[in-house]
């Protein structure tokens, strides 16, 4: 099974500010709807909770909270007291890929402990004012593609890529 981490982040590695996004890209948030949906999605609670609540959980997905908070729930969900708990029980499930998908915290330690297998990361070409950041990595760890670029439009404020990081063995 294929782990996946998938962000989108500002020109300064940017993720969020007061547990939100801070920009409003549709064409990027259907890319993350298609390449999640259908898959489990492991994510922290703070990150869940910063889920508009009618969009939670994510739709047909398996929404996998990691929390070390006793007696935690979250309808429909399942949670999970570790990153390493989530992606086991994707694996017992069968699933072919899971997705990381966050907050900060959660990415930070999936790379520092080696959990990811792969990257889809939206490279936003602006700065942003953010208190939540992606981690720094080591580019030379990881054979880099483009699979989509965006130009501004009226419906998205921002130029991006998509760039899939696979690591190198």
């Amino acid at each position: 099974m294929k782990v996946s981490l998938i962000a989108a982040l500002g020109q300064n590695r940017e993720i969020g500010k007061d547990n939100d996004l801070i920009w409003h890209l549709p064409k990027d948030m259907k890319f993350f709807t298609q390449t999640t949906t259908g898959h489990f999605v492991i994510m922290g609670r703070k990150n869940y909770d910063s889920i508009p609540e009618k969009y939670r959980p994510l739709k047909n997905r398996t929404n996998v909270i990691v929390t070390r908070q006793e007696g935690f729930h979250a309808e429909n969900c399942v949670v999970v007291n570790s990153i390493e708990e989530g992606i086991e029980l994707a694996k017992f499930e069968g699933e072919t890929e899971c997705f990381i998908i966050g907050g900060g915290q959660i990415y930070d330690y999936s790379l520092k402990h080696d959990l990811a297998d792969r990257m889809y990361l939206t490279h936003i070409h602006e700065a942003f004012d953010a208190d939540a950041f992606f981690p720094k990595f080591d580019p030379e760890d990881w054979f880099c593609k483009e699979i989509m670029r965006h130009e501004k439009d009226e419906k998205n404020n921002y130029d991006f890529v998509v760039d899939q990081y696979d690591r190198k063995k």
